[in-house]
């Protein structure tokens, strides 16, 4: 509105010159002075007028340019993916509770770790109620009560049980002989040797991953594999002992096996007990 105006303004000013010149002026002068006032309105139009219009159209221009840019870069990438999850969301629950469990055992017991006494922990963790769980490192206490109510909320209640032959045990540093009870027998051992490389990929690979971050969301950090496929999981002053493997690499593979461990992100390390594995 306000260049309608001077544009206006400039227009009137020039029919003024015209006439003030075609009214005072006669003879060749005349069409010198006209000419130069047409020339000169000419100049001021197209410094005020059409110069900032071009300029003012290059940046829109360039502006449409690079928002096409954008929006190609921006449809290349699939935005709004959401990953899929492997484990059943049963299993995922089960391990933020487990985190959960972890980190409120360790805010007091710094070496705290534990492991469930339940057989279907995740239904108590999506429906509430009070799970039993053994604890390792805990001066003074073996077993601990996890209560879940229907607000997310938890509660923990140390136990200590000591077995009723020795009603005066001070500590509860007993031989756990359910955990005796429940190691199974070693599988036979694969008499041929195996790639360590290959062996990692068939074997070793899913019965790890699922292991370690079960093992890691209760609070352990390390994990034994023993020569003819066994896991020793340390507990304080004890040893937990399961079957994990058909078989392992022999010992003369086992230096290449800790450099495949370690590719993928472990900490390996050859001992008189098998191959320690830590993260």
């Amino acid at each position: 509105m306000r260049k309608k105006k001077n544009l206006w303004s400039g227009v009137s000013i020039l029919i003024v010159a015209v006439l003030v010149i075609t009214a005072f002026i006669r003879g060749n002068a005349q069409a010198w002075l006209l000419a130069a006032a047409f020339v000169i309105w000419a100049v001021w139009a197209t410094c005020y007028f059409l110069v900032p219009y071009i300029k003012e159209e290059f940046h829109r221009r360039e502006a449409k340019r690079i928002r096409r840019k954008c929006e190609k870069q921006d449809a290349a990438f699939d935005r709004f993916i959401i990953p899929e999850v492997s484990d059943p969301v049963e299993q995922v629950l089960l391990r933020h509770a487990n985190y959960r469990i972890s980190a409120y055992l360790q805010s007091v017991y710094p070496n705290a770790t534990w492991e469930w006494r339940e057989e279907f922990p995740e239904r108590i963790i999506a429906k509430g109620g009070t799970g039993r769980v053994k604890l390792f490192g805990v001066d003074g206490y073996n077993f601990a009560d996890v209560t879940f109510d229907q607000n997310g909320g938890i509660n923990c209640a140390l136990v200590n049980i000591v077995p009723l032959k020795q009603p005066n045990a001070p500590h509860p540093s007993v031989s756990d002989t359910e955990d005796t009870a429940e190691a199974p027998a070693a599988m036979p051992k694969q008499p041929d040797p195996v790639d360590p490389q290959v062996w990692y990929e068939v074997q070793g690979r899913k019965v790890l991953e699922a292991l370690i971050t079960d093992l890691h969301s209760r609070g352990y950090n390390s994990l034994t594999i023993r020569e003819n496929g066994d896991i020793a999981i340390q507990q304080a002053d004890s040893e937990k002992v399961r079957t994990a493997f058909e078989s392992v690499p022999e010992k003369p593979y086992w230096a290449r096996l800790c450099k495949v461990f370690e590719r993928e992100g472990m900490a390996a390390n050859i001992t008189d007990g098998g191959i320690l594995l830590s993260w």
